[in-house]
């Protein structure tokens, strides 16, 4: 089973947000359930690196139990589809949804959004600069932030 950014999104929402572990976990189990399929790791990393570059997941730092937990959650250019055969996977991994802090979230992924804006400007590419400002607004829509200030300066590098 090859999961695309939007899937992998789809099995967190399901939970809030997840481990990685959880979430190579969920992937098994509704791999399982599709015929008795497996996950190719090697595939499953490229995927989630890749929906983390494109925003379409983002990483969660929380405080759980007295504990740090770093969570997987759908991102703000997410358009979360559940695979078939993966929704009964709440059920059969008996993890209780997560209820996250919006605003923290939204901070988190603004930290995240400046950094990479940070690297595209200093490597000179205007590829991932303009896709950063058209993830810039779907990070507005998303989460309570104001990115003014990072497209004006997108722009600015753009022209």
């Amino acid at each position: 089973m090859n999961a695309t950014g939007d899937e992998l999104a789809g099995i967190v929402d399901l939970f809030g947000g997840l481990t990685r572990p959880e979430l190579e976990r969920a992937l098994s189990e509704a791999a399982f359930r599709a015929d008795g399929q497996s996950v190719d790791e090697a595939a499953l990393e490229t995927a989630i690196d890749d929906a983390l570059e494109s925003f379409a997941l983002v990483r969660y730092e929380r405080r759980h139990d007295g504990t740090r937990q770093s969570l997987l959650v759908a991102g703000p250019t997410a358009f979360p589809s559940v695979p078939e055969h993966a929704e009964d996977v709440p059920h059969i991994l008996d993890i209780d949804r997560r209820h996250l802090d919006r605003d923290a979230l939204g901070e988190t992924v603004h930290g995240q959004f400046t950094e990479e804006l940070e690297d595209a400007v200093a490597a000179g590419d205007d590829d991932r600069l303009r896709h950063l400002l058209d993830v810039s607004y779907d990070i507005e829509a998303w989460a309570p932030v104001d990115l003014g200030a990072d497209r004006d300066r997108l722009e600015a590098t753009l022209e």
